[in-house]
This record gives structure tokens, C-alpha cells and sequence, in this order.
């Protein structure tokens, strides 16, 4: 019978970050890389389907799963670029093949233009970050409005504690809120081991609860694009026909790839990867 990864740590900007690994170190080395809010453990069925081609690594980020918080609280994407370049240079992993989702995905690309000789293929599902209509929109706000918001809901946030639930069944219908695309097995899974028991007995999810304010600060969009032409790489990005997320190939971002395709998933959302996951792991197999 297949045995479940094992736990193992890093370091990176003094903060110790859990990842685990599937085994079979021989095989070609494989990240797989959550989403905001979310932990390594989303990955399980992925991993269990490729961990015999593949030797697997998923991490927590900072702030998620298993991993340290950030001790001021604030989360945006260079420390995390960094954690993945920490990851990468520390296991000596290069050159990788990396499947990303969402924050996740935003990251991987970012790092990927960045040492583009590191990476052999990407994966990123719905990575691209807020459309070019969301950004459009975020632009007409003043920044400085935006800016007294942020510290405003970050004030709040420290005075709140993390949110308690009775028991691990409450937290279960929280996660089935969240997505109702998941089945019982998959909810019940993420939940179990996106939550830790506090001392009193009730249930918390894992991440700080500070990753729910998001850092005003980042690079410029225009920056953002020009390391997507960087990338060298075979690049797939994908994307459920239900989510927010704007399709790439419609909204005119793909230009900026120099060797990438969409792929569109019926009756998926943001988590197309749980969503449909026997069409995701075909399309994911051709592509590797």
C-alpha cells in the first residue's frame, strides 16, 4: 500500500517553512504549489496520481499549513518569490517542473521569468492574478483611499482573534461554503488538515489569519507582464468555465507568453484541479 509524504523543513528569511515529499527521489523533481489560504495537503490526489514518475515536493507558504507566520503580519509576493528561490537553491531541485494554483501560480511565474534556465515546464491554474478589468478598476480608486483601507483592516485584524469552531464538523460545512464544487471526501480531507485543535478544544484554521488583509504594496503590472515574456519554458494555464478568474486567452494576456496555451474545464471553478480532477490529471500527464 502507498504510504502518505513525509514532513521536512527549511529556512528561508529565518522562518521555518514545512514542506512534504512524496519520495521516489530518483524521478525528476516535481513542485506542486497552493493556493492563498489553502495548504500542501490540497494536493494529495495529484500527487498520489503522479508520485511514481515523479519525485514530489509540496510546501506550505509562509502564513499557511504547516509553515511559520510572518511575525509582522504582512504577506505579499517577493518574500514568497524568495521562499520559492529558497526552496529551489536549497534542495537543488533546478532544473524543476513546477503545478501552480492560483497565489501559488502568481509566484511561480513571477519566479520563472526571473531564472527562466531553473524550470522546465509550468503548470499555473488561474495564476494570472485579477483580470485586466479588475485592475482597470483598482486604478480609479485613490491610492491613497486604498491605503488608509489596508491599515484600517489590518488595525482590526489585530484585534481579533482567530476565528473558533466547536467542532471539526462545523469547520467541514465552513470549507463546503467555500466550494461547493467539492464532494464530502474531498471537504472533509482539506479540513482535516487545514485545521489544528486549540488548547480549549475547539477548531482554527491553520493560516494567519492576517493573510485575509493582502499587502497594498506590489510590483507594477507592466513588471508583472515583462517576466511573463521571459519565460522560456513549455507554459500551461488553466481554467474553470465557472470561476472569477478571467480566461487569459479572452482577455488578451496570453500575448505576453512566449510558448504558452489555455485549456478551459466545463463545469469548474476556481479549484478545477478538485472540480474535475480525472480530465485535470489527463490534460496535466500529456502536457508533462
Amino acid at each position: 500500500m502507498d504510504t502518505g509524504p513525509t514532513s521536512h523543513s527549511y529556512i528561508s528569511q529565518r522562518l521555518r517553512l514545512h514542506y512534504t515529499d512524496w519520495g521516489n527521489p530518483e524521478a525528476p523533481p516535481l513542485l506542486l504549489l497552493h493556493g492563498g489560504r489553502d495548504h500542501c495537503r490540497n494536493w494529495d490526489w495529484t500527487a498520489q496520481a503522479l508520485r511514481n514518475d515523479w519525485h514530489i515536493i509540496a510546501p506550505d507558504w509562509r502564513g499557511h499549513g504547516d509553515s511559520q507566520w510572518s511575525p509582522d503580519g504582512e504577506y505579499n509576493t517577493l518574500p514568497y518569490i524568495y521562499d520559492l528561490a529558497q526552496l529551489i537553491h536549497q534542495l537543488k531541485l533546478a532544473p524543476v517542473t513546477i503545478v501552480a494554483h492560483s497565489m501559488g501560480g502568481s509566484i511561480a511565474l513571477r519566479y520563472t521569468g526571473l531564472y527562466p534556465e531553473t524550470v522546465r515546464k509550468i503548470v499555473a491554474i488561474e495564476g494570472l492574478g485579477p483580470s485586466p478589468k479588475m485592475l482597470e478598476e483598482r486604478q480609479k480608486q485613490d491610492f491613497a483611499e486604498r491605503l488608509r483601507d489596508y491599515i484600517a483592516k489590518k488595525r482590526a485584524a489585530a484585534g481579533r482573534t482567530p476565528r473558533r469552531y466547536a467542532t471539526i464538523e462545523d469547520a467541514l460545512k465552513r470549507m463546503q461554503e467555500e466550494n461547493r464544487h467539492l464532494s464530502e471526501e474531498q471537504a472533509r480531507h482539506l479540513t482535516i488538515h487545514g485545521a489544528s485543535r486549540n488548547e480549549d478544544g475547539t477548531w482554527s484554521w491553520k493560516f494567519d489569519p492576517y493573510l485575509n488583509n493582502w499587502s497594498v504594496s506590489d510590483m507594477p503590472q507592466s513588471q508583472v507582464e515583462q517576466l511573463w515574456s521571459r519565460i522560456e519554458c513549455p507554459t500551461l494555464l488553466m481554467y474553470g468555465a465557472n470561476s472569477w478568474a478571467s480566461n487569459p486567452q479572452d482577455d488578451g494576456r496570453i500575448r505576453h507568453f512566449r510558448n504558452a496555451r489555455v485549456v478551459e474545464f466545463g463545469n469548474a471553478g476556481h479549484w478545477l484541479h478538485h472540480d474535475q480532477f480525472l480530465p485535470f490529471i489527463a490534460e496535466l500527464r500529456a502536457f508533462l
